[in-house]
């Protein structure tokens, strides 16, 4: 074989590497290429969600720049969040699919504190143990919306701010942190201005004074360690989220960015995310998907429009023909309907939903008795919770009771045996969503629903609850 020239060789490794650099800036530019489309859609989603309220200058940028580490703050001060941390939630999710890193940050130390802003007076504060369990019931329901176990360079990290708060005495905090932080700066803060307003007749202590302290501090801790430059939450946490882009600032010179969600509110004014049981929450055993799912269906025409945008990762698209379509058909709630399926998958699981669907029909007359046998127990209790409720004996119905003297004597859901034998008679007495209108027929245990209940329904609306002990 003939040996080519050397210049050849030369000319083959110089071309070769030319061709590797000329690929690797192609990765390189594709990868930039990827970040700002996804970045671009990231800041667009925000905004004709309704999610974007504040964003300090730069932040965009910053974005557009590079894989960028943001976090948000959740308050640990129950064992389960409520559907008021949802939108915070959603905005760690959404920006996670963006294709940055995502850091939860579950307050351990702060929750022992309390932070002011957006209260009246100050909250009881929490012991370690209280905190822990409330730590691991949040850590559970993060984990259904954020990715953090797979191999991605973006998956999402858990911090509690305890783990590096425990250590530090009152005197080094005062001495490194507090020294670069004015109180005229701090007094500026909305947050405290309006508790040492006149409005206030509380005031408020020296320990929730230095909460924005803290929670600066945690930006600054996570800054330093894991590159954090980010810190995202609730348009009344702008004053705290600022406070640690200064201390940033001042500490390191380091660059720090802050962006803010609208607070969600209904649309007639009062506070969203109640009931009148008080709290919707995350934890099954809390508030349970059926009426979690109920929740959502109750919405207005015009809250459903906007909610539909912030909890769900139904596109533009998609969203703006279900609102079309419901407009020009208000009374169907279609729009209510889809809402709740999508959050109820979300947060619980698509057989909680199939549960919940089917509570539902059977409360409003469309279920079976084989549908209502295939309730579970919560659920169930739920459908029911606050209907007249009637002890019965478990041993007399292992005899058999004939169903006159079951509802008039051991149970008193007719005052008299006359009126249930006519109620019967016109056809008006379900058992168990069965009609029922042998005057006869002899109750048994094989009635039992899950052993226990059994379902009295007096004409359309009107339910009893006999339970057998």
């Amino acid at each position: 074989m003939t040996a080519l020239p050397v210049h050849f060789y030369i000319f083959a490794r110089i071309s070769g590497c030319a061709v590797f650099a000329a690929i690797s800036k192609l990765k390189i530019e594709l990868q930039t290429q990827k970040i700002q489309t996804n970045t671009m859609n990231f800041v667009e989603e925000l905004s004709w969600r309704g999610m974007l309220h504040d964003m300090m200058p730069g932040t965009e940028e910053q974005l557009k720049k590079e894989m960028t580490t943001a976090y948000v703050g959740f308050d640990p001060t129950a064992e389960s969040l409520h559907i008021g941390s949802l939108a915070p939630i959603m905005l760690l999710k959404r920006f996670q699919l963006a294709g940055h890193k995502p850091v939860a940050l579950v307050g351990g130390a702060t929750g022992m504190i309390g932070d002011p802003s957006g209260k009246s007076q100050e909250r009881n504060l929490l012991n370690e143990e209280t905190l822990e369990r409330n730590l691991a019931g949040i850590r559970k329901q993060l984990e259904k919306f954020l990715d953090f176990d797979s191999d991605a360079e973006n998956k999402a990290v858990m911090v509690n701010n305890y783990d590096w708060m425990k250590d530090i005495s009152f005197l080094e905090f005062i001495r490194d942190v507090g020294k670069h932080i004015t109180v005229n700066y701090m007094m500026a803060k909305d947050s405290v201005k309006k508790r040492f307003s006149s409005e206030s007749k509380v005031g408020m202590s020296f320990t929730e004074f230095t909460y924005q302290l803290v929670q600066g501090f945690d930006f600054y801790w996570l800054n330093q360690n894991m590159n954090c430059k980010l810190q995202m939450g609730g348009s009344d946490q702008w004053g705290n989220i600022t406070t640690g882009t200064e201390l940033i600032r001042r500490k390191s010179d380091g660059e720090a960015f802050a962006l803010t969600i609208p607070l969600i509110k209904k649309a007639d004014g009062t506070k969203f995310g109640k009931t009148e049981s008080g709290n919707v929450w995350l934890d099954p055993n809390m508030t349970s998907p059926y009426k979690f799912y109920q929740f959502w269906l109750n919405t207005s025409d015009e809250d459903a429009e906007s909610y539909i945008k912030i909890f769900t990762l139904l596109d533009k698209a998609e969203i703006d023909a279900l609102i079309a379509a419901h407009r020009e058909a208000p009374h169907e709630r279609n729009l209510q309907r889809r809402l709740a399926e999508e959050i109820t998958v979300l947060v619980h699981s698509q057989e909680d939903l199939e549960m919940a669907v089917e509570a539902s029909q059977i409360l409003f007359g469309r279920g079976t008795a084989e549908s209502l046998r295939r309730l579970n127990e919560s659920t169930f209790l739920s459908v029911f919770e606050g209907v007249p409720q009637f002890t019965v004996s478990k041993a007399d119905l292992s005899a058999g009771v004939n169903v006159v003297d079951l509802l008039a004597d051991h149970a008193a859901v007719f005052p008299s045996k006359g009126e249930l034998r006519r109620t019967m008679k016109g056809n008006g007495l379900s058992i168990n969503k069965d009609k029922f209108s042998d005057q006869d027929a002899m109750i048994n245990e094989d009635y039992l629903i899950g052993g226990k209940y059994i379902l009295v329904q007096k004409g359309k609306k009107n339910y009893f609850l006999l339970i057998a002990e």
